[in-house]
């Protein structure tokens, strides 16, 4: 429908352009002309599939028969040109996954703050640099990807999202974060990789239920202790100005500069304790005594704080005198549970149950836990929760 056709339209009409007259379609008018459909796309529309991938179409719009799809769970329309989303999409009331990374947007579209069974948005590689407060709409929203924008200051408006587990907000420009950030509770991963810290956020110190935490290439010249985040597992500090891991709880996994050198130490400590405990309890066998516990409960002083020991936990059974720093009264010992923090996809297809954090030259495989990072290859998560009671799932 360009020039030419409307054209026709005038002469049939006796209004039309004087020969040799083009006749242009105004601005306006223009934005409501719908673009080609590529391709099998019409067949998506059609398919009546809850899930409808549409990226990297080039699509400057949202084509409108989208807002007519009422049965959709999950939309991914990352890598075209979008620079708002049609009021319409606010319809999709089932739509529970939304992926809008690598646009054009400068704003979060208020229709999507409309979509409040969202649990996981994407938002990550557009031209962000403030949320807007009919965020805390979302109150289901359990994972946000907002990383590669221009935030200059953390979001406190995702203080308003209470079940917000998962926040990517690496490559922007933050060099602090607010005092009060430990007032997301449910927060279990947290990535900054890629700001402007010169210095370790002391408030992540007291976020003691954070599993994961990355904060690859920053400027961090010194890692305080971190052992008083006893559910953390894996720590990235790659690429900082640093020499050698923080000290860290035993079963924390760590990535950066030495990293590797200690954990290749801690790990043959441990196998020789483990050979050590066997040996002895051989021994004990072989004497026809029973063989004893490997475990210690060390009672803590009054300036001390109190640790368990068990096979394998080497370097843990130290007393570590409290500071300034540390909070009144002991710190629990709790387990780490991998199985909460759930991550998915394979190419465009987002649906992996891991968490996975991205970082490079690092791969963790364990049991629900990934660790890598691609270019462009961007992995999204869910998480899920699986009935920890510290979380009221």
């Amino acid at each position: 429908m360009g020039n030419t056709s409307r054209k026709e339209e005038g002469e049939e009409e006796g209004e039309g352009a004087k020969d040799g007259e083009e006749s242009e379609i105004p601005e306006n008018k223009k934005e409501e002309v719908e673009e080609e459909l590529p391709i099998g796309v019409e067949d998506l529309f059609e398919s009546g599939d809850p899930v409808l991938d549409l990226s990297y179409r080039k699509f400057k719009r949202l084509p409108s028969r989208v807002i007519e799809l009422m049965h959709l769970e999950k939309l991914y329309v990352c890598g075209n040109r979008l620079r708002t989303l049609p009021d319409g999409i606010s319809q999709l009331q089932g739509l529970r996954v939304l992926a809008l990374d690598f646009n054009k947007m400068e704003d979060v579209p208020p229709a999507v703050c409309q979509l409040t069974s969202l649990t996981r948005l994407y938002l990550g590689s557009n031209r962000l640099m403030s949320l807007p407060p009919e965020l805390r709409n979302l109150q289901s929203l359990r994972c946000l990807w907002v990383e590669s924008n221009y935030f200059h200051i953390f979001p406190q408006e995702l203080y308003d999202l209470p079940n917000l587990k998962s926040l990517q907000i690496g490559d922007n420009r933050l060099k602090a974060l607010p005092s009060d950030l430990c007032r997301m509770e449910a927060l279990r991963g947290l990535w900054l990789y890629g700001n402007r810290f010169d210095t370790f956020p002391k408030v992540l110190l007291r976020m003691e239920h954070l599993e994961i935490l990355d904060l690859d290439r920053n400027k961090i010249t010194e890692f305080p202790s971190l052992k008083r985040l006893h559910n953390l597992h894996l720590f990235s500090y790659d690429h900082n100005p640093v020499d050698s891991p923080p000290r860290v709880n035993e079963d924390v996994i760590v990535v950066g500069e030495g990293a590797a050198e200690f954990l290749e130490i801690r790990e043959a400590r441990n196998e020789r304790l483990r050979k050590a405990a066997e040996e002895e309890a051989e021994e004990l066998a072989l004497a026809g005594h029973e063989p004893v516990i490997h475990g210690i409960l060390k009672n803590s002083s009054s300036n001390s704080k109190q640790v368990v020991v068990t096979l394998g936990d080497a370097d843990i059974n130290e007393e570590e005198p409290l500071t300034n720093e540390d909070e009144e009264g002991e710190l629990p010992v709790t387990e780490y549970d991998a199985g909460e923090l759930e991550y998915d996809e394979q190419g465009v297809e987002y649906e992996t149950e891991e968490l996975i954090c991205e970082g490079e030259g690092f791969e963790y495989e364990g049991d629900e836990l990934e660790y890598e990072r691609a270019q462009m290859d961007y992995e999204y998560e869910e998480l899920e929760d699986t009935g920890r009671q510290d979380e009221g799932a």
